[in-house]
């Protein structure tokens, strides 16, 4: 089979399609024949050097696909070959094949085509594991989502307001913050004119950011509110004025979702099958995708992702 493979830390240029040996099903995983993968920020930050690959997992970036079961391993039930179905990763998306456990599977949901489910798992475990499952956000809280235009971003804005949460978000740019409108969001922000925190207090925050945002996340915290940070784009340090968070009875998560063990990952597909498969396939909540591009051409997809100029999911597609 051939694969995404990265040469050495660098641009979208060292990103290679070359042959590698097809994947195996060990015991507990079935093989996937990929029809499509999706970009995440984890990606260019692996591309990048700075994101290293969990033990055991696939070096070739890539947390999600969907695609045909085309193998399935010893101890696996419920899944059989044929099968269609969309996946979380730990990495080895970017490929025409790729070992999963059984428990990371999820079925396509309803009026979604095979293709396009490639845009759901990596951005609704993420967004469910961490304001719900971490955040434990509530029908009546404000929520806060940083970088709304995004793939973790515009799934964000939707299933809080399906939650019944005030939805806030920041974006950058009139059509980004008319879009995340579109989505649900109560009031976008534009990042580059405006200052959040004189929008909030917010209950719970999702921040792809990092670095700067920090001390004003923190700042414009409610009472109880809960800070959840999964990226780190605006760099790796920051500083905290203590008083801020201890006197708001506040709570700062760290969290990342590709390193957790497998029974972890397993217990968060399960809720996501269970609570927010019914939400997209009755409408409420929409897939958003930038473009299509082939998996041949993840160079291309990465140097788009950089720049900025996408509004929801970039998908890789094989022929």
């Amino acid at each position: 089979m051939k694969a995404i493979s990265i040469k050495e830390p660098g641009g979208p240029e060292v990103l290679e399609w070359i042959e590698v040996e097809d994947p195996r099903p060990a015991p507990g995983e079935v093989v996937v024949d990929v029809a499509a993968s999706a970009l995440n920020r984890a990606d260019v930050a692996q591309r990048m050097g700075i994101y290293p690959v969990p033990p055991g997992a696939s070096p070739y970036p890539g947390l999600e696909v969907s695609g045909r079961i085309s193998a399935v391993g010893q101890g696996v039930t419920g899944w059989q070959v044929g099968h269609e179905v969309c996946a979380l990763l730990a990495g080895g998306g970017y490929a025409q094949k790729v070992a999963v456990p059984a428990g990371q599977l999820l079925t396509v949901p309803k009026g979604i085509g095979l293709v396009e489910a490639a845009a759901l798992p990596e951005a609704v475990t993420t967004v469910w594991s961490n304001i719900v499952m971490t955040g434990g956000l509530k029908a009546g809280e404000t929520f806060l989502m940083h970088g709304g235009a995004g793939g973790i971003g515009t799934m964000a804005i939707q299933i809080a307001k399906a939650l019944g949460a005030r939805v806030v978000t920041t974006v950058g740019g009139v059509e980004k913050a008319a879009r995340a409108r579109e989505l649900g969001a109560d009031l976008s922000i534009d990042y580059r004119t405006q200052d959040f925190t004189e929008y909030g207090p917010y209950d719970v925050i999702l921040d792809v950011i990092g670095g700067r945002y920090l001390q004003r996340n923190v700042r414009s915290l409610a009472v109880g509110g809960r800070l959840i940070v999964i990226g780190l784009q605006d760099g790796l340090e920051a500083q905290l004025n203590l008083a801020e968070l201890v006197f708001k009875r506040a709570a700062v998560h760290g969290t990342t979702l590709r390193s957790r063990p497998t029974a972890q990952k397993t217990a968060i597909v399960a809720e996501v099958q269970n609570q927010v498969w019914p939400l997209i396939e009755n409408g409420t909540v929409q897939l958003v995708i930038d473009r299509t591009l082939p998996m041949a051409e993840a160079a291309e997809a990465h140097r788009l992702m950089d720049s900025g100029q996408h509004t929801g999911k970039i998908l890789l597609v094989n022929g």
